[in-house]
């Protein structure tokens, strides 16, 4: 990497700030209060963002749609899940109101057309699609008519998938954020793969990020490094709590840790060292810590030092410590006691 390639890339990361969105998605298990509680606790935990998940049953489900995990003896099927999962148009309205009043941005995953339009009406600041509706051109299309930004999850998607998914964006030169993530729930190191992150920001011209499902911070930091621009994880109050996504989501005490861990990443990142100038601000401090050449033991004036007359000791505020195969052999000027710090001037 050349030095003006090294300054362009440090400019760059100065100017970038990776979005941390807190994915509630279910975690409330279909009560209002909780939905409330969580704006707050990841408000406080330093998110950005927070990702809720808009479920019509009516508009998005069949009775016949099979459990991903069979977790709940409340709900006889998948569908009286989504069911439950149900806000009201109002309780929308509510929790993006209470986001704005944190500062979080207000996001959404819809799963239908009717989702789509509730949320146009209640607002989101921009839309996150799930990879499994990737393929859902009636409701990508009308996602790209709105012309707000758009983040594209490729969970399950193959790379021709997702091609198709970015070209409707691009069609509408609308702002695109393409995330790496992998449907394992939770999803082990050796699937998190880091590097498709660089391959999508090459492939397609934009903002990239991560989508873990992990159930750690680690992924989400290790990804920072890379200069993401949109981090999304999901976010329970405690790992006792009920719901599938409890084994994919971090606490919101680690949620904390994360999103200061982020920041300190974008802080190293944006400021790169220069060694030897930062090396020189030192000078103070590498005197207490470096070393200098001191008599060993009370020498005469006119001796010819010898190796077993010399030792190194702190401060480095004397001759320095690499210079003890010079001064072997040089003739003393001046008369010094133990442990004295001998000077040029006292060698002839």
């Amino acid at each position: 990497m050349t030095k003006a390639s090294a300054s362009s890339n440090g400019e760059a990361a100065k100017n970038r700030r990776c979005v941390v969105c807190a994915e509630i998605a279910q975690a409330h298990d279909g009560s209002l209060g909780m939905a409330h509680a969580y704006i707050d606790a990841v408000a406080n935990a330093g998110a950005d963002a927070v990702k809720f998940q808009t479920h019509i049953a009516a508009a998005e489900s069949t009775p016949a749609e099979p459990w991903r995990v069979a977790f709940s003896k409340q709900d006889a099927t998948r569908y009286d899940y989504w069911k439950r999962m149900e806000f009201s148009e109002e309780a929308w309205r509510g929790l993006r109101q209470h986001a704005d009043e944190r500062g979080l941005k207000f996001l959404s995953s819809p799963f239908s057309l009717e989702a789509v339009e509730l949320l146009t009406r209640v607002g989101v600041a921009a839309w996150k699609v799930a990879s499994g509706e990737l393929t859902n051109t009636p409701m990508f299309e009308r996602i790209t008519a709105t012309n707000l930004p758009v983040i594209i999850s490729s969970g399950m998607s193959p790379l021709k998938e997702i091609d198709a998914a970015v070209e409707l964006v691009k069609k509408k030169q609308l702002p695109l954020t393409v995330l790496q993530c992998t449907s394992l729930y939770p999803c082990p190191p050796d699937k998190v793969g880091l590097n498709m992150i660089p391959r999508f920001r090459e492939r397609y011209g934009c903002d990239v990020g991560l989508s873990d499902h992990s159930g750690t911070i680690y992924p989400g930091l290790a990804a920072a490094t890379l200069g993401i621009e949109f981090l999304e994880v999901h976010v329970t109050m405690s790992r006792e709590m009920f719901g599938p996504d409890v084994a994919v989501s971090i606490t919101t005490s680690e949620l904390r840790q994360l999103t200061e861990g982020v920041r300190f990443v974008e802080a190293m990142m944006a400021n790169p060292l220069d060694k030897d100038g930062f090396a020189s601000q030192l000078g103070p401090v590498r005197d207490l810590f470096t070393k200098s050449i001191v008599a060993r033991s009370d020498l005469a004036k006119g001796r010819v030092l010898r190796a077993e007359d010399l030792t190194v000791k702190k401060p480095g505020t004397g001759i320095p410590a690499s210079q003890l195969p010079r001064v072997i052999g040089q003739t003393l000027g001046r008369s010094v006691k133990i442990d004295e710090m001998l000077k040029e001037s006292d060698l002839l």
